[in-house]
């Protein structure tokens, strides 16, 4: 028989879980459609533009994970500990990290520098003027961004993970309308596309700070204090570090493998490759879920010396994302042809190109999930060197095997993920044999 303590965690877990699937709605979901819409409605040098402002977006998510993830963490520890003072401390101090980082990067990017970033990020001249449209705005509103992911998290920790799923359903709803009203009504072209992401989070934003409508019943509140300042921000970066770590890799990756793809294949090969980026983004609406559930459920188990509630949550973390995964991959092996002409491809070669590609995608990311969600729980279990160099393994891996293959066999370029992330499973593998790693809470 299940113990009532189970079934309390089971019902925690998949609560929070579809929250934060929901969450990871917002920052990916409105890649997938800006891409679908601006495929249709304008070109596929549209989709390659978007996918070529991505290392904007991962520089943004980076950001959110470094502060509000690591805040996160703490937040979920001190409420797990009934420390409520500390977790508003923290939870203060992520939020105004989060707005003037955001501040300095529209300032820098989007108003100083938006068509030097534009030009650094797209070498192709029949694709640079959608590119430059698309991500000034981008950089501008990134604040919108990073705080609607913050708060979406702080929300979820302070036990409302329902008005989050409310948030970001409203979030996308109102991005998927204006795209339609901005590109084809107002005639803002790609402009609006990116117009009407930036709209959405400030809705969503609006939405959760309803969540502090009544102070009284909520655990949480802004506290301006210097008191520990300078320990507080050093602990939230040291938790987000990880996976701040593991995110900036990603925009590394993004920057080189664009680059790469770019040079070797072409404008062919860059719209195929966004096609299975964009694939990626579908991943990764389980993948970031099970992860954030993993951070802080997991979280308040590790909190209250909880091992067995622990060992319950990550369990159906892997049970979940293993489900979730084989299901996409079976649904890409079978439709990748309706894939890629859900972005409005209709050339010839692309539509060739497309198929093989993303049937290798679609296997490649299955390693890929198992060793990020393996890095968060070797960070729950305080076993920080290893989730370090699961963070820098991540994504510094592909880019060497991308750049030899783009090289020597461009033809097989695809396998290039796949590869990487089957020699990371091994080297993982030997170097927690080899260090005698349990998984089991210090006390």
């Amino acid at each position: 028989m299940v113990k009532p303590s189970s079934d309390n965690i089971n019902a925690q877990f998949y609560r929070y879980l579809w929250a934060y699937i929901l969450v990871a709605l917002s920052g990916c979901l409105g890649t997938v459609v800006d891409g679908i819409i601006v495929g249709n409605l304008i070109s596929e040098d549209g989709v390659s533009a978007i996918n070529l402002s991505t290392p904007i977006t991962q520089f943004i998510f980076t950001l959110h994970l470094l502060i509000n993830a690591g805040a996160g963490m703490l937040v979920a520890y001190a409420l797990g500990q009934h420390k409520i003072d500390e977790a508003r401390r923290f939870f203060t101090r992520a939020l105004s990290l989060s707005l003037g980082f955001g501040v300095l990067l529209a300032i820098i990017g989007g108003m100083m520098f938006p068509h030097e970033t534009a030009r650094l990020l797209c070498s192709n001249e029949q694709i640079l003027p959608l590119a430059d449209d698309y991500m000034q705005v981008l950089l501008i509103g990134n604040p919108a961004f990073i705080l609607m992911w913050g708060l979406s998290t702080m929300v979820g920790v302070d036990g409302s993970p329902r008005l989050v799923s409310v948030a970001v359903i409203i979030d996308n709803l109102v991005n998927l309308l204006l795209d339609i009203v901005f590109i084809q009504w107002f005639g803002w072209g790609i402009t609006g596309s990116s117009t009407a992401t930036v709209v959405g989070h400030l809705v969503g934003i609006a939405i959760l700070l309803s969540h502090w409508s009544k102070p009284e019943q909520r655990r949480l509140m802004p506290v301006f204090s210097t008191d520990g300042l300078s320990s507080s921000l050093r602990r939230i970066i040291s938790q987000g570090a990880p996976l701040a770590v593991a995110s900036i890799c990603l925009t590394l990756l993004l920057l080189s493998a664009n680059t790469i793809v770019l040079s070797s294949l072409g404008r062919t090969g860059i719209f195929v490759f966004a096609l299975c980026m964009n694939l990626l983004q579908l991943y990764n609406l389980f993948l970031s879920g099970t992860c954030q559930t993993l951070q802080s459920l997991g979280a308040i188990q590790v909190g209250k010396g909880d091992e067995e509630g622990l060992r319950t949550v990550i369990k159906r973390g892997f049970r979940f994302i293993t489900v979730s995964m084989l299901v996409t991959c079976l649904l890409v092996w079978i439709f990748p042809q309706s894939i890629a002409h859900v972005f409005g491809c209709d050339e010839i070669e692309m539509l060739h190109q497309s198929v093989p590609a993303l049937r290798i995608f679609a296997l490649s990311f299955i390693p890929f999930c198992y060793i990020y969600v393996l890095m968060i729980v070797y960070k729950l279990y305080n076993q920080h060197r290893m989730a370090l160099f699961i963070s820098f393994a991540l994504s510094l891996t592909v880019i060497p095997v991308l750049w030899f293959m783009g090289k020597l066999m461009p033809q097989y370029l695809w396998y290039s993920y796949l590869i990487a992330y089957v020699i990371e499973v091994a080297v993982i593998f030997v170097l927690h044999k080899g260090r005698h790693i349990q998984f089991k809470l210090k006390t």
